[in-house]
């Protein structure tokens, strides 16, 4: 098989690691290759990204609910 050609379940398998550790530059070549053949993919790549935005949107809103909250309580202690 050629090295930079990968199936859709490859291409997945990186876009899923790619959220937990760099990918290598033969890695990189290779799925972003797949992606431009490729109809399904990058609509797969772009669930993942709007579900790591939602995550850090909602990580940035509970810390701030965490800290208004934390804020409320000190204030009442005072």
């Amino acid at each position: 098989m050629i090295p930079f050609r990968k199936s859709c379940r490859e291409a997945t398998a990186l876009l899923v690691a790619r959220e937990d550790r760099a990918l290598s530059m033969g890695e990189r070549i290779a799925l972003r290759l797949h992606l431009v053949a490729c109809a399904a993919c990058p609509r797969f790549e772009r669930q993942i990204l709007t579900m790591r935005n939602s995550m850090q949107q909602w990580r940035n809103y509970a810390e701030t609910e965490a800290n208004t909250e934390i804020s409320e309580k000190n204030k009442k202690i005072r």
